[in-house]
């Protein structure tokens, strides 16, 4: 199993604490890393590549997305990769980040009847698949990351998140 170096920064006051969302992380990236090296031949490096989380609120992620993106409006997670990668290619020694705002896993839980675990679980896949290069801005693309976000939630005991619905993009 690939190991990664996970570092966290919490930047909101309604979050679980640090230990628990550590654990979380761990159980969800070593399921997702197990399973792009198994099923899709990822290549990890020897020294466990670094990913930043920074786990915060929508003001702050408004901002950020505002900034980056030029869409003025909160988001449930944004994904910032350190190199550029396609699938299947080699990761440098970091990943990247991935932003997560609690207030819009929240909301989304509650609309999607799921608890905020499972919708955070989700978010964190689709979050790490984006730093191996994985997109959803082409429909054959979303197509292929939705289905491996799936395979990997079932993997995790979690259902389809994307059943009845077309390819997000």
């Amino acid at each position: 199993m690939p190991e990664l170096d996970i570092q966290i920064s919490i930047d909101d006051e309604g979050w679980p604490e640090e230990p628990a969302l550590l654990a979380l992380t761990q159980k969800v990236f070593a399921a997702a890393a197990d399973y792009l090296v198994r099923e899709e031949d990822q290549p990890f490096p020897k020294i466990p590549p670094e990913v930043s989380l920074v786990f915060t609120d929508d003001d702050s992620i408004r901002a950020i997305n505002a900034e980056w993106r030029g869409m003025d409006k909160p988001t449930n997670v944004l994904s910032f990769p350190a190199f550029p990668l396609e699938p299947g290619g080699m990761p440098g020694p970091m990943l990247g980040d991935i932003v997560i705002a609690r207030q819009t896993v929240e909301r989304e839980a509650v609309d999607l009847d799921k608890s905020f675990d499972d919708h955070l679980t989700h978010l964190l896949v689709h979050g790490f698949l984006h730093l191996f290069g994985y997109d959803h801005m082409e429909k054959d693309e979303a197509e292929e990351m939705e289905t491996l976000e799936t395979r990997i939630l079932a993997g995790l005991g979690l259902s389809d998140p994307y059943a009845g619905q077309d390819p997000i993009m």
